[in-house]
């Protein structure tokens, strides 16, 4: 299993960041890798308004994946 971590990749929170005014499972997008371990993450509303943007360590967050069920049902 590919467990990289890309620009654009879909993340939830695993934990509170209060400085940022996040909760455990807030869901952001990945924008930028500083290649020092640490990930530009957006978070946006539904006006795609960001309303914040902190740089997280990996372990902060959890990849989200789509599976198509059409090809699980297949």
């Amino acid at each position: 299993m590919n467990t990289s971590i890309n620009e654009l990749d879909v993340v939830a929170l695993l934990e509170d960041i209060q400085a940022e005014n996040l909760s455990r499972g807030d869901v952001g997008t990945i924008v930028d890798d500083s290649g020092t371990g640490y990930y530009l993450t957006e978070f946006s509303d539904r006006f795609g308004q960001t309303y914040a943007l902190p740089a997280l360590r990996a372990e902060q967050f959890l990849v989200l994946h789509h599976i198509d069920t059409e090809k699980v049902a297949a």
